[in-house]
Parts: C-alpha cells; structure tokens; sequence
C-alpha cells in the first residue's frame, strides 16, 4: 500500500503514476473494524471496475483530539484504539492501493465544506467515486453532508454511495452494531471476546521493542524458579489515552526463528504502571510491558532482552486479568506480578481444554 503523508507529497506523488482519479472513502478508521472493513471490501470493488486505484483519507491527529488541544478540554479526545502503524497495516492487509494522511490542523479545520470538495476531493484527488458512512459529515463546524455531496457528485462528475451501520446477527437478542465506540466501549470494560468480535480478529498492539529502565529483570531474580526475573517487552503506545488499559493474559508474534512461528504465551500491562515513579525513564507515558511465560531459547541465553529489542512485535490481548494496581513496595509489586502469571497460565490451560473439547465435537 502506498501511504502519502499531506497534500503536497500527493500532488507529487500523483504526478509520477499514469492512473487518473481514485475510488475514495474518507474517516479515521480507529480499529478498521468489521463495518470498516465492509466498507474498505466495497471500495476496492468499485475500485476494480472503473480500473483506479482504491484510496483512503484519513486524519493524524483524530480530529477530536485537534478539538481537545484547542479547546483545552482533554475530556473532548476519544480513547484511541490503535496506533498510526497498526491501523496502516489493517488498511494494507484489507487491500487498500493508497492511502493519504492529512494533518488535522487549524487550516483544515476552517477549511468549507464545498472547499473541501472542490480543492481536496476533485482537484487534488481526482475522485472518481466517493464511499462515506451514514453518517458523515466534514467542513467547517461540520456542516458538510451527504446532499452537499450529492449535488456535487452532480455537477462535477463522480460517483457516489453511502454505506450503512453495519451489524453482526447475534443468536439471542438484537443484532450488534459494529462502531469505533463500541469497539472503545467493550474495550474499556475488558470485554476482549466481544472486542475479538466487532473486530473481527484479536485486539493487537504492535511495535519496535524500546529499551526501558530494565526494572524487570531484577524483580525476583532471586526467587526459585523465576530466572532472570520478570524481564518484560516494551512497546510505546504513543497516544495519552488507549481504549484499553490493565493486566491480560497475551500471545505474542515476531519473536520465533520465522514468521509463522507459534505464539508466545504471555502476561501484559497496558497503561502508566503507578507502582513506579513517573518521572522515571518512561516520563510516564503509557507503554505496553509484556513478561514472556516461556522465552524462545535463542532469548533466554542471551542476556535478558538483548535479541528482542529493534524487533517488531505484536501482541494480542486475549483476556483481561484485573486493573492496574498501585502497589505499596517493589516486594509487593513481585508478588503481584508473580500471582498474574500463574492466571495467565490458568486462562491458557482452560483455553487449551476448550480447544480440545471442541476438536474431539468435530471430529464425533
């Protein structure tokens, strides 16, 4: 997928290829959820029969956080549900040709709606057919909406549709409308099957491995069993505010001989770890610790950590544990961690059961 960072890389980018005007849809697509991805599903078809690339537009910062800067209300800004990377890699893995980040800043957000039509949609982008959700709006205070598109869709030649909620049938009770809040919703309340659901895949977190304050390793060290102490994986979740925060019980990719290597089980803090000082290493920005319950033997010979950092990884957050929790002590810290991996460990063991029961159904 190609991604063009503002409007002056797409122009320059746009005067390099042959192909003429786009197919588009346009949002921020926190999550590419299931209704994201039925829509992105219908671009790229359309895409293909007018033989056009199939583009998204979207917005870095969410233009609900620009609001909240602004205005200096912090409580105005969504919880975000995935980075700027793992959205980008969902657009890729959907089939998506282009994709253009626009700054969301003071100029765009003063910016008309026909403005936007006129300077954005047609002249910059050469659309040739227009997606948008049933609900979308954009210009000035928000004023742009369908029949403003439709009308122009008129008048300067482009197509255009409108996708509907989507929803997934449930077999007792309503159908379960798919959005980026209720993706935000389930997550707050730690409801990762449901999450699982309205994504259509596991909740995932990936990252290059960051050097941390290395507190980890030291942590038990001396406890039996425990070896190198509870060494962690450290991925920066670079907004203030994740839809999801607390201990789950996680499997973890990229670190194995090869890329279909099996997961490792693991154990995983999302948030600003409140038993530490936050004025250390970390400046108390929110990261995500994972503890490998098994270290692959090519990283547990080495010294703790040394071969994984610079690695990209992902890490699905199967099932929360609990909160986090402000400990009084690092002894107490220890212990609490400690007890998390023997639920993690648990939690796979009754998965693993699960699985079993369920191949043994299949199979009768």
């Amino acid at each position: 997928m190609q991604i063009i960072r503002g409007l002056w890389n797409l122009h320059h980018a746009l005067q390099q290829q042959a192909a003429a005007g786009c197919a588009l849809t346009i949002g921020n697509f926190d999550g590419v959820h299931r209704g994201h991805q039925a829509m992105l599903a219908l671009l790229i078809e359309q895409a293909r029969r007018l033989g056009v690339p199939s583009c998204v537009l979207s917005f870095e910062p969410h233009p609900r956080d620009y609001f909240a800067a602004h205005y200096r209300q912090p409580e105005l800004a969504p919880a975000r549900i995935a980075t700027l990377r793992d959205k980008l890699d969902q657009l890729a893995r959907a089939g998506v040709d282009r994709c253009v980040i626009l700054p969301f800043n003071a100029r765009l957000a003063a910016q008309s709606p026909q403005s936007f039509i006129d300077d954005t949609l047609v002249r910059a982008l050469g659309v040739r057919y227009l997606l948008v959700g049933d609900d979308f709006r954009f210009g000035r205070r928000r004023a742009g909406d369908y029949a403003l598109l439709q009308a122009a869709s008129q008048s300067q030649g482009f197509a255009l549709a409108r996708m509907p909620s989507y929803e997934i049938e449930q077999a007792n009770g309503p159908g379960l409308r798919v959005s980026s809040t209720a993706v935000r919703e389930a997550l707050s309340a730690g409801r990762m099957e449901e999450v699982a659901t309205l994504l259509g895949r596991p909740y995932s977190i990936s990252g290059h491995v960051l050097h941390g304050r290395k507190l980890g390793r030291e942590l038990g060290a001396s406890a039996p069993g425990l070896g190198n102490g509870f060494r962690t994986l450290n991925l920066r979740f670079a907004h203030w505010k994740p839809a999801a925060s607390g201990i789950f019980a996680v499997h973890v990719h990229g670190l194995g001989p090869s890329a279909d290597a099996a997961a490792l089980r693991g154990v995983a803090n999302l948030g600003v770890r409140p038993s530490l000082d936050p004025d250390d290493v970390n400046g108390g920005r929110v990261l995500l610790e994972t503890h490998c319950l098994d270290w692959p033997a090519a990283l547990a010979a080495a010294l703790p950590g040394a071969e994984a950092y610079g690695k990209i990884i992902r890490v699905e957050l199967l099932h929360k544990l609990h909160d986090e929790l402000k400990y009084d002590s690092l002894d107490a810290l220890t212990r609490g961690i400690a007890q998390d991996c023997d639920t993690a460990r648990a939690f796979f063991a009754s998965l693993q059961a699960q699985t079993q029961r369920q191949t043994t159904r299949d199979r009768i």
